[in-house]
């Protein structure tokens, strides 16, 4: 591919992916604070953690200790929080999804560091030159970049960091995809796509790329992880549930649909099913 299709190809991606994260974060604050609740549960038990050697290479980087003190928007059931909690620093998070907010509290109550506030960040009062870091997993997208990044930028401690961590959806094999794809396109052709390992690097290099287009962040580090998991069938089809796509569905459409991926689910893989997912750390410092 000539250098001239590629650099097209790449504003295309970018420009579909703003498109597409400007759907969700232009919603009614509402609707974005409990947009998750119908799967909150399912959210807790099924969403893929973040690789202990992402965290443990984000230790490493920006030293977290004891004495570190991290904002955290959007904590979701705590799945981030976690991590940074066992290491003794003090975590504030945000979090307005009151069903998140409480397995949240359920996650973190053996950490008496964590402080789990039931707001949004747009309604949050600001703290300016407080936090060492402000973390956002995977939840940056839910917010209007012009309000995340300029309130992220003026909470920050002058040498503070910008760490955004990132999991992609978690994709089974080209070969058990393809055995679903007829399947989608009776129900929703909209859900039959299937990201290869090139266009989730891609889209992560993209929403990294965002928060220094922000202006008010320059980038220290990048790196994406690939993981390798196994679900039992149920709870593959309980995490698709998770996932927006699925949450628009009429239910009893979505019921029909995950009953035909069941079957056959469970005739090509049997009791498990073999996923790989791409994780990503976006290291970001504070511009003077």
């Amino acid at each position: 591919m000539s250098d001239h299709l590629m650099k097209s190809k790449k504003l295309t991606l970018m420009k579909d992916l703003k498109e597409q994260l400007k759907d969700w974060y232009s919603k009614d604050l509402g609707e974005r604070s409990t947009w998750y609740s119908p799967a909150a549960e399912a959210y807790n038990k099924v969403r893929p953690r973040y690789p202990q050697k992402l965290i443990d290479r984000v230790v490493e980087l920006t030293q977290v200790n004891p004495n570190t003190r991290i904002l955290e928007i959007g904590c979701g059931p705590g799945i981030a929080t976690v991590p940074f909690a066992k290491l003794g620093c003090s975590i504030l998070c945000l979090e307005p999804n009151p069903d998140f907010c409480k397995l949240a509290k359920e996650n973190c109550q053996s950490y008496p560091n964590v402080i789990i506030n039931n707001t949004s960040f747009e309604k949050w009062k600001l703290e300016p030159k407080t936090f060492d870091i402000v973390l956002g997993a995977s939840s940056f997208h839910w917010i209007p970049p012009e309000i995340v990044y300029t309130k992220a930028f003026a909470s920050l401690k002058d040498d503070g960091y910008l760490l955004l961590l990132w999991n992609k959806e978690l994709q089974p094999d080209y070969e058990v995809y393809q055995n679903l794809a007829n399947i989608y396109q009776k129900y929703d052709s909209s859900l039959k796509r299937y990201e290869d390992r090139e266009t989730q690097e891609n889209i992560l290099k993209q929403l990294g790329e965002m928060s220094i287009d922000s202006g008010k962040f320059e980038t220290v580090i990048t790196k994406i992880f690939n993981t390798k998991v196994n679900y039992s069938i149920d709870d593959y089809l309980l995490l698709l549930n998770t996932y927006s796509p699925y949450l628009q569905l009429e239910k009893q459409l979505k019921n029909d649909l995950f009953l035909d991926l069941k079957k056959i689910l469970e005739k090509t893989c049997g009791e498990k099913i073999k996923l790989s997912y791409l994780s990503s750390f976006h290291l970001n410092k504070k511009k003077f």
